[in-house]
């Protein structure tokens, strides 16, 4: 059975804005390695479409933006839209019923699952599915935009933290 992970940057204040908070090299190796060592993603569509940046090569990537290009193409994606019309190579589009279908890959799949996308969490959420949580927490106050959590906190338990490169801290939270 696989496990659910959602997991995103978060800054002090609860957003998430991936325009303001930029990885440092250690943690974005940790992030190549941890898409590497997923079995595949669930994206809500808005996330998914932030995500399509890597699809297609950029000349003027450096090694490690390659290396993350190509770990993220690897691993299959189900994007759950009623909008969208197609999606990438590597991706499925879940249009009806997302919630059969992330049961389905849950109990069909081993390995992590992440779930991407604060909405869509929160829904997945709601269903009792998600199994951890991972906060990235970055040492800056955004001030507004999408919170990590798009509706009621569920109870948590805090299950461990890591420190990754000079300033963020990993928090992962499980079910209480």
């Amino acid at each position: 059975m696989a496990k659910l992970v959602f997991g995103m940057n978060q800054s002090l204040d609860g957003y998430v804005d991936h325009m303001a908070m930029s990885p440092c090299p250690v943690l974005f190796q940790h992030f190549i390695d941890q898409v590497r060592n997923t079995t595949g993603s669930v994206y809500g569509r808005r996330m998914y479409e932030v995500m399509r940046y890597w699809d297609e090569d950029h000349p003027e990537w450096t090694d490690a933006k390659r290396d993350y290009a190509d770990a993220w193409r690897s691993r299959p994606i189900w994007v759950v839209s009623r909008t969208l019309k197609s999606v990438g190579p590597n991706a499925t589009l879940v249009t009806d019923d997302f919630e059969a279908v992330i049961r389905r890959l849950k109990a069909e799949l081993d390995g992590e699952i992440e779930v991407l996308g604060p909405e869509l969490a929160q829904s997945v959420t709601d269903l009792g599915l998600i199994d951890e949580y991972r906060l990235y927490l970055h040492p800056v106050v955004v001030g507004h935009g999408k919170p990590f959590f798009a509706g009621p906190r569920p109870p948590l338990r805090l299950a461990a933290s890591e420190r990754i490169g000079e300033h963020v801290i990993r928090l992962t939270y499980v079910p209480a």
